[in-house]
């Protein structure tokens, strides 16, 4: 996070601060110490470099203080997040493990993966039980909201292996869209990973930012391919990387930055989303 990627001269100053204002704030040097960004004397550096903004103004000042609980910081256009009681976790949810936190059926749910965890938290959307892949753990219901809401437009991919070839028209197909019982719906990215010409199976790539109940099997079951097994990948700029099925693990401070970044830039209403 603080390599060097000093801003223009043109980025905008805060004209309107007050440092009376926020004269019982916590200086920011300090705060972002204590977010694990630097020590406070590198966080020093990276605040009179103008590398530092605060609710987007570029911040220069040393003896600048912010409020953790209400302020935005970024350091290198990156988000940081100032309150430290937060939890963010990434888990490869395994194959029969239903996306809830208590399943009244008796399932078994994520429990199983959060009762080692102080904090109360709940996931990020939800994967079906027959899915594995990336699900966020947190308890942060702000970024919760943004990322999980399909108007925000984060997108998720994914990795199907279905039945039969698949040809490039059912690609163009899936792309272009395809008509479901409610309503229409199209892959934002889709290619073909593996088509062996006999027939057998295929894997395909599928990028949608839609959150509607198993649409990736039920828009390949349209275009005439069954999924026998699928895998979630990435969730916006998380990838699951090598991360084993049935792992969790906290978010680097890197990662944690891109998805902050990403909830922070989501624009408020997506006219086509799904």
């Amino acid at each position: 996070m603080t390599q060097d990627n000093t801003p223009s001269d043109a980025a905008p100053r805060d004209p309107n601060f007050n440092p009376e204002a926020a004269a019982d704030g916590v200086r920011l040097q300090k705060v972002l110490a204590s977010a694990g960004v630097a020590s406070r004397r590198v966080s020093e550096d990276l605040i009179t470099s103008g590398r530092v903004r605060v609710n987007g103004k570029v911040v220069t000042e040393l003896g600048r203080r912010v409020h953790p609980e209400t302020d935005q910081v970024a350091v290198d256009n990156v988000a940081v997040q100032l309150d430290t009681t937060r939890r963010y976790l990434m888990l490869n949810k395994p194959v029969g493990v239903v996306s809830s936190m208590q399943d009244e059926s008796g399932r078994p749910d994520l429990r199983e993966f959060t009762d080692q965890f102080d904090e109360r938290l709940f996931n990020v959307g939800r994967l079906d039980a027959q899915t594995s892949g990336l699900l966020i753990l947190t308890n942060d219901g702000d970024l919760a909201h943004v990322l999980a809401h399909p108007s925000f437009g984060v997108s998720k991919t994914y990795i199907a292996k279905v039945e039969g070839r698949v040809s490039p028209q059912t690609i163009g197909q899936l792309q272009s869209g395809i008509e479901l019982d409610d309503g229409p719906i199209h892959a934002d990215k889709a290619r073909i990973l593996t088509s062996p010409p006999g027939g057998g199976f295929s894997m395909v790539e599928l990028t949608l930012h839609s959150g509607r109940n198993r649409i990736v099997r039920r828009m390949l079951d349209a275009v005439g391919h069954p999924v026998v097994d699928l895998v979630r990948r990435q969730f916006g700029p998380l990838n699951l990387g090598t991360l084993q099925q049935g792992a969790v693990r906290e978010l680097t401070r890197e990662e944690l930055g891109q998805l902050l970044t990403v909830s922070r830039q989501a624009p408020s209403a997506r006219p086509d989303a799904n």
